[in-house]
């Protein structure tokens, strides 16, 4: 008697990711009660397994859902708000100001809602977040159905949200309390960055890090600036301080990290830390090029990252994939420098390894949770195909997601979100869009 499985989905490819540079075709992933029992060609699927649903999808790639390695999700509402400035103007003439008048509750749940819908659309099942109130961010997160990491964010100034670092740590931690239970939400640590977070705040961080066994997600040499201020007024170099200070090690998230002697990335590979890779936001700000073929030939995790949709100005991590790609052959002058498999691999499995939840997603793997992403292939300005992914990195866009799944649950179907009208978004964007203006 065939087997009863909650769901098969049956597809022209499939690329698991795990092994490495496998590409299935004509294969099937059966799903009962959210994870992957078998992953196995489309004919045997059929006669060993009854579903209680079967989806088609004759034309398209099937992926593991995309993992956002750093963003900021409700800056979605300051989308396009401030372009074509540098780091610390856009931050200090534009971002800041507005945040200081704006931010509250209900500015991250609507922005949070926004970025949501707008990753998941795009096939991200995944996002690693940093940003103030992340109880709203969860309420937006649990009513979407999305999967995410939320920063306790900590930082020296007052902001809307909280007084002093030490607010912000207990603000933050009565949040991951009262989520703690919640199958799709985890939390991290997230002091800013080490020239708003203070040493005696980062011991504090490192040792709530290591009591509560959580990543620590903070911003680190993003610019040169940054670096030549910590020279100044710590007399070392951002990671060297971090270092001092016990922050280093498997459970820390640098993201940007695009100014790097050879030092700084012996010291990260030496504490196996992980970098979050955020090449169009990097490039729009013009602060540098991480060197990811380094921090991957040293063994590190590199996932990619949206940042926030203030500053890129889209949360779209087929497009991180492509410039992500192109960038490192640009930098090291090697054409066959992080190729399309690893691109997909930076957005996936690496990002999820980076969050210490590779055991559970990252890869279309017998025992993991079906987060899911159908990619559409039938479109003629996209074909002929050879390698699909190549196409994935090279050719596809958001816009070619079809179907995403997140442990089992379909969220978007044939490119509609199940959880939320676009005429509730739209009406969020004009009233936000509206209040900024004044």
């Amino acid at each position: 008697m065939p087997t009863p499985v909650d769901l098969l989905i049956e597809a022209r490819w499939i690329i698991p990711v795990e092994p490495a540079n496998t590409t299935l075709e004509h294969h099937a992933i059966a799903v009962r009660d959210g994870r992957i029992i078998a992953i196995l060609p489309t004919n045997e699927a059929r006669a060993r397994y009854a579903a209680t649903k079967t989806v088609h999808l004759p034309d398209h790639i099937l992926t593991p859902g995309l993992v956002n390695l750093h963003c900021h999700a409700a800056m979605a509402i300051m989308r396009g708000l401030a372009d074509d400035l540098p780091l610390m103007r856009w931050l200090q003439e534009a971002i800041w100001p507005t945040e200081s008048r704006h931010a509250s509750h209900a500015f991250v749940r609507d922005g949070s809602l926004l970025a949501g819908a707008e990753m998941l659309r795009g096939g991200i099942t995944t996002c690693n977040d940093m940003y103030f109130f992340p109880e709203a961010t969860a309420e937006a997160f649990d009513r979407l159905g999305l999967r995410a990491v939320l920063g306790i964010t900590v930082i020296e100034f007052p902001s809307q949200y909280a007084s002093d670092a030490d607010d912000y740590l207990r603000k933050g931690l009565a949040t991951l309390d009262a989520w703690r239970d919640h199958p799709l939400i985890g939390f991290a640590l997230a002091p800013h960055a080490p020239y708003t977070v203070s040493n005696k705040t980062f011991e504090r961080i490192g040792a709530l890090a290591d009591e509560l066994e959580l990543p620590i997600h903070i911003h680190i040499h993003e610019t040169a600036g940054e670096i030549a201020d910590s020279l100044r007024d710590f007399g070392q170099r951002p990671i060297a301080r971090l270092d001092q200070l016990g922050l280093l090690g498997p459970n820390l998230i640098g993201v940007h990290a695009t100014h790097l002697t050879p030092e700084d990335i012996e010291r990260l590979a030496l504490h196996g830390c992980a970098i979050a890779h955020c090449p169009t936001s990097n490039m729009k700000l013009a602060s540098g090029a991480a060197p990811t073929t380094t921090l991957l030939k040293r063994g590190l995790a590199v996932g990619l990252g949206s940042d926030g949709a203030a500053s890129n100005n889209r949360l779209d991590l087929f497009r991180e994939m492509h410039q992500a790609s192109l960038l490192a052959k640009h930098t090291t002058g090697d054409a066959s420098a992080l190729p399309a498999h690893q691109a997909l691999r930076m957005a996936t499995l690496e990002g999820a390894r980076a969050l210490g939840l590779d055991a559970e997603i990252g890869s279309l793997t017998t025992g993991k949770a079906a987060d899911i992403c159908a990619i559409r292939m039938d479109n003629p300005d996209e074909l002929p195909c050879f390698e699909p992914v190549s196409h994935v990195v090279y050719v596809l866009d958001r816009r070619a997601v079809s179907d995403v799944w997140v442990g089992g649950q379909q969220r978007v179907k044939e490119g509609k979100l199940l959880q939320i009208t676009n005429t509730e978004l739209l009406g969020i964007a004009r009233l936000w869009q509206n209040k900024l203006r004044q």
